[in-house]
């Protein structure tokens, strides 16, 4: 099972259409939900969403993207439980 990249930043950017948080565009969180998407469109996705971010972007989804699929919680839920 491929762990969803959501990281619990759920900010959608007016220009680009990206979740400031994951990356994904509107359609491809809906498929992430789909039942029928297979894990290769789903790392395929994990690729292009690396892609789509850089700087202080990328490398916060991938710390907390780790905490995600290591700890079950995204960094940013993590912290705010505290």
């Amino acid at each position: 099972m491929i762990i969803s990249p959501c990281i619990s930043i759920c900010k959608t950017d007016p220009v680009t259409g990206y979740c400031y948080g994951c990356g994904r565009n509107n359609s491809e969180k809906k498929l992430w939900k789909n039942e029928n998407t297979n894990d290769e469109w789903k790392m395929k996705n994990l690729d292009e969403i690396k892609k789509r971010l850089n700087g202080w972007q990328l490398e916060s989804f991938l710390e907390s993207y780790e905490n995600k699929i290591n700890k079950g919680i995204s960094l940013y839920k993590e912290k705010s439980e505290k």
